[in-house]
């Protein structure tokens, strides 16, 4: 059987720019009607027993790993049961970053800075889900969303925190720190199957974070990384400006991330290079499975077509929904997609890392239903994908009707 990652990206290749056009417009009509069948058939699915309280990591305080408030960063803990009870998934929360002590000062002010602003329930949905029809994998896992307080992908250090009456905290090595020291105490000590995951900025520190995090474990457990729409590149934007490139070099000085990323990397280049995913993952030695859209509208608003590049709004329509493209845009956005698969292209080779790349015009899968495991319709199952934690790498599969077939 050929390689399933290479297939799967021969597979894109094959797809002409007006198909995966249709496509992207069909799938994101098709999401908006699974959505409200999903609901109206799983009305137990928002009831009340999904809601997961709010945790503060109080040994946070004796380590100094704070928000860039100064609060206490928290995460939300559901125990597992029977045969998950010693199996663990961990979802980092996404959120951007903040590059500029102005930025940082309005995210403060927010759940993504403070966690004085943090919901005190939250829904466990996706990956996170406890209801086996829709998880059927990791229903039963101990089950932690860590939320996401300090605008750096959990990677800052203190070290570059400005004295002169700023009051941030540049505190994200500290908190992974403290949040691995108490989840450890949990039971995570313990574990026999571990997933570390995360979405977007979360899917980056899930990069950053994914050796550390198998090195606290026991040796013989079975442990992997998930990265969810955190592969971002380090493309010129369409006035062939490198801004998330800038970017990310704002985001590195200010709050020091360098101490975090891999001493191979800064060692051989400007220490931002390194906090690109293409660069990360060159050194992760712990399996590890990438879920990332070609068509990734975050990057598109923000790598692509960021606000500064077009400031006459060519793309305003475009870059917000993809139906209203014209035939030169979606060229463009076709080179993107071609740039994401070249350099996921590097890593077909390694035997430890596989992925999950679609034509979708979406941020984030895994914790939506609609995206991590769809219903079933007229008896006849459309999953998106589903995830296979078992001895060897994670393997995608798509079911229609009572067949069963492999990518």
């Amino acid at each position: 059987m050929a390689n399933p990652r290479i297939r799967t990206l021969t597979w894109w290749r094959k797809w002409a720019k007006r198909d995966w056009a249709i496509a992207a417009v069909g799938f994101t009509i098709i999401l908006f009607a699974l959505t409200l069948l999903f609901d109206s058939r799983n009305p137990d699915l928002n009831s009340t027993d999904d809601l997961v309280p709010l945790t503060f990591l109080h040994r946070a305080k004796a380590t100094g790993a704070f928000c860039l408030d100064g609060s206490l960063p928290a995460y939300h803990f559901q125990k597992g049961f029977g045969s998950g009870s010693n199996s663990w998934v961990l979802h980092i929360e996404g959120g951007g970053w903040c590059n500029s002590i102005e930025s940082c000062n309005y995210r403060k002010r927010t759940a993504l800075g403070s966690s004085n602003y943090m919901d005190q329930l939250v829904q466990f949905s996706g990956i996170l889900s406890r209801h086996p029809s829709q998880n059927p994998d990791f229903y039963n896992w101990n089950k932690v969303k860590i939320r996401y307080c300090d605008g750096a992908s959990l990677a800052g250090h203190p070290e570059s925190e400005f004295k002169n009456g700023t009051k941030l905290f540049f505190r994200g090595q500290l908190i992974w720190e403290a949040f691995t020291d108490e989840l450890l105490s949990l039971g995570l000590s313990n574990a026999k199957q571990a997933l570390l995951s995360g979405c977007s900025a979360g899917g980056l520190a899930t990069l950053i974070h994914c050796d550390d995090f198998r090195d606290h474990l026991p040796k013989d457990a079975t442990v992997k990384c998930l990265a969810d729409a955190g592969f971002f590149l380090d493309e010129p934007d369409i006035l062939g400006q490198r801004t998330m490139r800038a970017f990310y070099h704002d985001v590195v000085q200010l709050q020091g991330t360098a101490k975090s990323l891999h001493k191979n990397c800064v060692g051989r280049m400007e220490p931002s290079k390194c906090f690109f995913p293409q660069e990360i993952v060159k050194n992760v030695r712990t399996p590890l499975f990438i879920v990332n859209p070609a068509y990734d509208f975050w990057q598109i608003q923000h790598i692509l077509v960021p606000d500064a590049s077009d400031p006459h709004g060519y793309w305003s329509r475009c870059r917000l929904n993809i139906q209203n493209c014209n035939s030169s845009q979606i060229e463009t956005l076709q080179g993107f997609r071609n740039s994401l698969l070249k350099a996921l292209s590097e890593l077909q080779q390694n035997e430890e890392v596989g992925m999950f790349i679609n034509s979708c015009f979406i941020h984030c899968q895994t914790l939506m239903a609609e995206t991590w495991h769809s219903p079933r319709i007229n008896n006849k199952v459309r999953n998106v994908f589903i995830i296979y934690y078992g001895d060897k790498m994670i393997v995608f599969r798509i079911y229609h009707d009572s067949q069963n077939k492999k990518f």
